[in-house]
Order: C-alpha cells, then sequence, then structure tokens
C-alpha cells in the first residue's frame, strides 16, 4: 500500500479540483486524518487518486481509517445512520441458495433486483431456459467493507466461497459492476459480468444508435466491463467522464445530500437521454428526480422497465420468494 498521505502529500490541491467533497470542506487528501469526523462523508469515487500527482490512493487511505475507527470503536460504526444498511447486508437477509446449479450462477446482487425485478426475473428465465445457468441471491460485501467493518466483510467472503465450493460452483456471472470488481480477486470460482456471457450465449441486441454512457466508478480505471459492453453497441459512445459519481458512493449520499444531489444535476445537464451499466447509478438517478437516465443492459435486452425507487426492499424480499417457487 502507498505511504499515507501525510507523508507524500504535497498539498497542491490537484485533487480538491476533482473532487466536490474536497472543494466543500477546503482540503486536500493529505488532510483527511486530521478530520475523522469526515471519513463518511466521501463517495469512495477514487477521482482524487486518478489526478494525484504523486500517486497516493486516497479512497484506500480512507478505508483504512474507518476501520481503524471501527476497531477502536469495539468493532462498530461509530457515525449513525447506517443501522438498517448492517442489518440488511451482514447476514444477508434476502439470502437464497435454492436456485444455484452446479458450475455457473447468476448473482444479481442487491441493487439491480430492487430498482428492476421484472428485468431480474426476465434475465434468471433466460439464463436457466437457454444454458440452464441458476441464481444465487447475497449481498457481495461491498456495502458492509466500505464501512470500514473488515471482520464482517471477510466473514461475507468466506462464506460465499464455501456455499460456491459445496455448491460445485466454478464461475459466477456478475450484473452488478460494484459486485464484479468486488469479489473478482476475492473468489476462488471465476468471476465475469453479464455482457460477456450474454455475448458468449449469443443472447441480446446491439444498439443502433451513440448512446452517451456514464461510466461507474469502479470500471473507470480498467474499463473491463465497458469492453464487454462493446460487442453491443454499432458506434463507441459517449463518455461522461467529469462527473466524479453517482451520489451514492462510499455510503456517503445521506451524510452530503447537497453535493449528492449537485453529482446528479451535473450528470443530467450533459443530455436527456444518458445509460450507465450500474443500477445503484441509474436508481439513485431517478430517485433524485433526473428520469432521463437508464440501464445499458435493459437496452441490450429491450426490456422498458423504470427503477422502482419506493420499493427496493420490498422487491429484494419479493425475488428472495421468487427463487423458491421456481426452483
Amino acid at each position: 500500500m502507498n505511504l499515507s498521505p501525510s507523508q507524500t502529500c504535497a498539498h497542491c490541491r490537484i485533487c480538491q479540483e476533482s473532487c466536490l467533497f474536497l472543494q466543500k470542506y477546503g482540503i486536500t487528501i493529505g488532510d483527511i486524518e486530521a478530520h475523522e469526523e469526515l471519513l463518511y462523508h466521501c463517495f469512495l469515487c477514487g477521482k482524487c487518486t486518478q489526478s494525484c500527482p504523486e500517486g497516493i490512493d486516497g479512497r484506500a487511505r480512507i478505508l483504512q481509517l474507518r476501520r481503524k475507527q471501527v476497531q477502536e470503536n469495539g468493532g462498530s460504526v461509530k457515525e449513525g445512520g447506517y443501522d438498517m444498511l448492517i442489518r440488511e447486508k451482514q447476514d444477508y437477509l434476502y439470502a437464497n441458495y435454492r436456485n444455484q446449479t452446479a458450475r455457473s450462477v447468476l448473482f444479481p446482487g442487491c441493487s439491480f433486483p430492487g430498482f428492476y425485478p421484472k428485468t431480474t426475473e426476465h434475465i434468471l428465465s433466460l439464463l436457466k431456459e437457454t444454458a440452464g445457468i441458476g441464481t444465487v441471491f447475497d449481498c457481495c460485501g461491498k456495502p458492509v467493507a466500505e464501512l470500514g467493518l473488515a471482520d464482517a466483510e471477510e466473514r461475507i467472503v468466506e462464506r460465499l466461497n464455501r456455499r460456491f465450493a459445496q455448491g460445485g460452483i466454478r464461475e459466477v456471472i456478475m450484473l452488478c459492476p460494484n459486485c464484479y470488481y468486488f469479489l473478482k480477486p476475492r473468489l476462488k470460482a471465476k468471476t465475469v459480468s453479464i455482457y460477456d456471457k450474454l455475448k458468449e450465449l449469443g443472447l441480446g441486441c446491439k444498439i443502433g444508435e451513440q448512446i452517451t454512457l456514464f461510466p461507474p466508478c469502479p470500471d473507470r480505471v480498467s474499463w473491463e466491463i465497458l469492453r464487454g459492453i462493446r460487442p453491443f453497441l454499432s458506434e463507441d459512445p459517449h463518455l461522461i467522464e467529469n462527473v466524479q459519481c453517482c451520489g451514492l458512493g462510499g455510503c456517503a449520499g445521506a451524510k452530503e445530500q447537497e453535493l449528492a444531489q449537485q453529482l446528479v444535476d451535473q450528470v443530467q445537464g450533459q443530455g436527456s437521454d444518458i445509460c450507465t451499466y450500474c443500477a445503484s447509478c441509474s436508481g439513485n438517478f431517478a430517485r433524485k428526480g433526473y428520469a432521463g437516465a437508464g440501464h445499458i443492459l435493459l437496452k441490450i435486452l429491450r426490456r422498458t422497465e423504470s427503477p422502482d425507487i419506493k420499493r427496493t426492499g420490498a422487491n429484494r424480499a419479493k425475488m428472495k420468494e421468487y427463487l423458491y417457487k421456481n426452483k
């Protein structure tokens, strides 16, 4: 890991230019250790890391400080407001392994089934009918990890690896880019994106027009998922790269509601018909009044479902029951 920002930061303020959070508080990533009350106000988007001439990994540093604070607080998150998230995700309330199959399974994650329940059911049926692929419904652990709950993160990953091994699962297909990047280095099973799997199976339609695409934070370094999407595009997309985040990252949206809205407004200002490939992004845009942002997977599958912003928790509960009934 890089040296701490307090040791290497030159306070050139280049990171501040790329981050609304740092701008708001007039600090650099090198100052963050002196502002522990702001640890959960960071969106963990990684823009500071991308812009830093010293190569400081600001995102990793803040995660490290969150973990330290949790450890010093007896293993609990000191910051208030996260009890419901922890209760749902730590031992995922809606987990369901009854629909799993050996070798390959779909891992829908939490956000996509919450916002797009009908399309999730369509994908489940499509993969099962085409290739006999079942489904595992569980949380990847990233929301818990980003709160600094390192022990819980480790338990979740250990549980996933154990359950996959017990089920003979060798390949896990991800709908969510957050799940994909969080679990890929941690799972013993092979991790693939839904776009690569659709291409392999000859499923999905090519999008005829050029699209404007808002790439989610975790894909902005290696662009692995975008490369999987490109075969479904007739033209290279116009990428929105000047907006740091959708406003939901790092569990910071509740702490920085004005900044989160400002980020959504920046995206909305770039067009009325924008796609992303993260359900958390498209769902958050819709929640904050931007109805013009959609999910590219729906376009590829010729689906027209709008994000259900009022019943995400209920939709996840229904997905658990749906998997029981359609074993």
